[in-house]
């Protein structure tokens, strides 16, 4: 039986939207991708001043942004504290438990950033890679290159990073010098064990393809995860998970006083 033009245009007009619906579809797209572009600009424009600035006033660039990124580092820290508390203790909703910013302690952390993390991993990065190249005349970007960088921020630069920090945060809280080492005994360990197992992953590939003048950025982008978690761990304060590290130190020191 032959279909009727007409028959077919009803078949097509049920299987196709009507033309009124489409400006109901395609707005939402529309004000998607327009939001998109507006947001790569809006990052284009920000790499371009932060390469200028960085060209510019490079240790300066250096301090800022890695004061910056500590900064918001703790307040995650905080949060993550206090969102482990909340499910450890139970709190009811009628109990005042919202979560309220230590700004205090953010400044102070902050202050890390600006007055350590940033100033000496500037000049650390940029004589790592001199050294490297002139001294132990190794080929850039090769794999003897890049395991000798490895190797050698893993061994000097972090835990000389891990002590400063958590020394810093015991004085600035107003500790004395013996609470601040048992502090150091008990936060510096796990931290340096934990962190040992990601660190050099990171540094590999920055080592490997981000250039030197940008190695301290990339590093900053992580140490805004590392911020908290060395935040969240100093916080973490006698954490059973923690005693299980000293109690293997104690457990090696007294094995070894036993063969002595």
């Amino acid at each position: 039986m032959e279909m009727s033009v007409g028959h077919g245009f009803q078949i097509f007009s049920v299987l196709v939207p009507s033309f009124s619906l489409y400006p109901l579809i395609i707005t939402p797209f529309f004000y998607f991708f327009n939001f998109c572009g507006f947001f790569l600009d809006k990052m284009l424009r920000i790499w371009k001043w932060y390469q200028s600035c960085l060209s510019l006033h490079p240790v300066k660039t250096q301090i800022i942004s890695s004061g910056f990124l500590w900064g918001i580092g703790d307040v995650a820290a905080q949060y993550i504290t206090h969102s482990t508390a909340k499910k450890r203790l139970q709190y009811h909703k009628d109990d005042d438990n919202e979560f309220k910013v230590n700004w205090k302690r953010v400044a102070v952390t902050s202050m890390f950033g600006f007055g350590f993390v940033g100033p000496v991993g500037h000049f650390w990065y940029e004589e790592l890679d001199k050294f490297i190249k002139m001294r132990l005349l190794l080929r850039p970007k090769s794999a003897r290159f890049v395991a000798a960088k490895v190797a050698m921020d893993g061994l000097i630069f972090g835990p000389f990073d891990l002590f400063v920090f958590f020394t810093y945060m015991g004085f600035s809280a107003g500790k004395s010098t013996a609470q601040v080492k048992e502090d150091v005994k008990r936060d510096f360990l796990p931290a340096l064990i934990l962190e040992g197992g990601v660190w050099p992953i990171v540094q590999v590939a920055n080592f490997r393809y981000v250039p030197v003048r940008y190695q301290l950025l990339y590093v900053n982008i992580f140490c805004l995860l590392d911020s908290a978690f060395l935040s969240w761990i100093e916080q973490q304060k006698d954490a059973p998970w923690k005693q299980r590290f000293t109690s293997f130190t104690s457990m090696k020191e007294g094995g070894g006083q036993g063969r002595l």
